[in-house]
């Protein structure tokens, strides 16, 4: 497997297990974003789903045609970093949202006809994606001669996510 196969590989795998998000526009509100649970299907490239409310204001900023949008990731161990570049639009398919429907997302709405429940499709693209050691190991290694700048190229990497 490449290292950027690799590097892909665990992200998603770290994304599927701990799902929590920065979701945010580049152009919209100085580029913050904002926490969102995202659900995934399989173990490959996405779409990302992320289940929301149409009084958002992340909603409100979206068109028909979608938007450019970023979501900034961290897995609870800290040992997946990832910048995503993509595009975000808003998905109508009832087919997807009976797919990923989940007791999690019933506790916010009134059921999969709650006028308010929208569902947004993050279409990832670019990535930036870095590896962290543990810092134990790390320091052992270092200790022992390793450099770490030669174990550090493996573990970052720009990745093509679809």
């Amino acid at each position: 497997m490449s290292k950027d196969a690799d590097l892909a590989a665990k992200f998603w795998k770290a994304l599927k297990s701990d799902r929590t998000v920065m979701l945010g526009l580049p152009d919209v509100d100085g580029g913050r974003a904002q926490p969102m649970t995202a659900l995934i299907e399989g173990d490959h490239s996405g779409p990302i789903w992320i289940f929301t409310s149409s009084e958002t204001d992340l909603v409100h900023s979206l068109d028909q045609q979608g938007r450019d949008a970023f979501i900034h990731f961290q897995d609870k161990g800290h040992h997946v970093f990832a910048a995503v570049d993509g595009r975000l639009r808003i998905d109508t398919d009832y087919e997807t949202i009976d797919r990923l429907w989940n007791p999690f997302i019933a506790a916010w709405f009134e059921g999969k006809d709650d006028p308010k429940l929208r569902l947004l499709r993050f279409e990832p693209a670019d990535a930036q994606i870095w590896l962290n050691e543990n810092s134990l190991f790390a320091g052992v290694k270092l200790m022992l001669g390793a450099d770490p700048k030669k174990e550090y190229k493996d573990k970052v990497g720009e990745v093509r996510l679809n």
